[in-house]
């Protein structure tokens, strides 16, 4: 019997010894894949992927920090994702640190699979301290109006070990099951596990979007699936309890599908929206600045939106003199505003920024 006092040290081995293939789950599956591999191809319509890849895995960043109560704007991220200020909040420090660990581990996909190796990068890279297994007792979930615990997670090293190796083995595990539906049940226990003494819920999430990866559902961490999670954060916590507490799998199931339906869709749509800009921004600068316009020069104001003169150099567009001209040519025509950090300039795009910030809200 679960009792949220004492550490669940009896969390069932996978597979789940339920039938998770409902006519619902399986008429959901097919939605969801459906909107997966929508964006796989969508994602194929920006020619720079590092557009991509440098704004929604931010925007992630973001929604996954914050549902762990780190609070920062999408502005602050962006305008230090590159070249961090000293300014810099502790709370957008460490999102940037998840996006780091997301990047870091995708870039692991090409010479290993999915592993406990891999989890325990990823948690060391979001909180800058060499990470392990935890040999300590657990951080017991207690409710936050009652203050009573709700959840105490496993203990003991090699009971963690052994209930790890089992969660790896299930990822890799070669079978008939949706790889949607073997998502969601990693995820839930993954996050009961609750292997290190913190970061588990934003390692968790960093797994989900390279689990989708690494089973060719995408080609990159592009999915916005914590802000589905973030904007249905009770339902997020109240079904997976449920799951220990009542072994209510098919209702964390269905929860976790439409959150990949859901959130395909938004960032399908969302690319085809920084598409239509981009080809915008092209025409519009061809016409009121041809002699500084080149396609260089304009997939770096969309690969980072918050430029620096030294980004231009950087990037071969021009020295000093030149790039600095260019931006101010940009400024005049009203393409970039100009700020002032200190003794730098910052160059903002923000007909892209507004892009990025709008329509977050998903269907439940």
């Amino acid at each position: 019997m679960f009792n949220p006092e004492q550490p669940f040290n009896e969390l069932p081995l996978l597979p789940p010894l339920v039938n998770l293939e409902t006519s619902e789950v399986l008429k959901l599956c097919i939605q969801a894949n459906k909107e997966l591999a929508k964006l796989k191809v969508a994602e194929k319509l920006i020619p720079n992927q590092t557009v991509l890849i440098n704004s929604i895995p931010i925007l992630e960043s973001q929604a996954s920090s914050a549902i762990e109560n780190i609070v920062t704007t999408a502005d602050e991220l962006f305008e230090n994702a590159d070249h961090q200020s000293s300014s810099i909040s502790p709370a957008a420090k460490e999102a940037l640190r998840y996006r780091q660990a997301l990047s870091q581990g995708f870039q692991s996909l090409q010479t290993r699979p999915l592993s406990i190796a891999t989890v325990c990068d990823i948690c060391t890279t979001i909180r800058t301290v060499q990470v392990d297994v935890r040999k300590q007792s657990g951080t017991t979930l207690v409710n936050d109006f009652s203050q009573k615990k709700i959840y105490t997670p496993p203990e003991g090293e090699e009971l963690l070990r052994n209930l790890l190796t089992d969660w790896q083995n299930y990822l890799h595990r070669k079978d008939d099951v949706d790889p949607l539906i073997k998502l969601a049940v990693q995820h839930y226990q993954f996050e009961a596990i609750h292997p290190f003494s913190d970061g588990n819920g934003r390692t968790g999430r960093v797994i989900n979007l390279l689990y989708l990866i690494e089973q060719g559902l995408l080609d990159s961490p592009i999915l916005y699936l914590s802000g589905y999670i973030i904007q249905n954060r009770d339902q997020y916590y109240e079904k997976i309890l449920k799951v220990t507490s009542e072994g209510a799998w098919i209702d964390w199931v269905l929860y976790f599908l439409k959150a990949i339906r859901e959130t395909a869709r938004w960032t399908t749509e969302k690319v085809f929206a920084i598409q239509e800009l981009i080809k915008e921004s092209r025409e519009f600068i061809q016409t009121k600045a041809s002699s500084i316009y080149s396609a260089e020069l304009i997939d770096l104001l969309f690969v980072q939106p918050y430029v620096r003169i030294s980004n231009l150099i950087d990037q071969d567009i021009g020295k000093r003199d030149t790039a600095s001209k260019y931006l101010k040519v940009l400024c005049k025509i009203g393409f970039l505003s100009e700020i002032k950090r200190g003794r730098n300039k910052l160059f903002i795009n923000k007909s892209f920024l507004t892009l990025l910030r709008k329509n977050h809200n998903f269907s439940k």
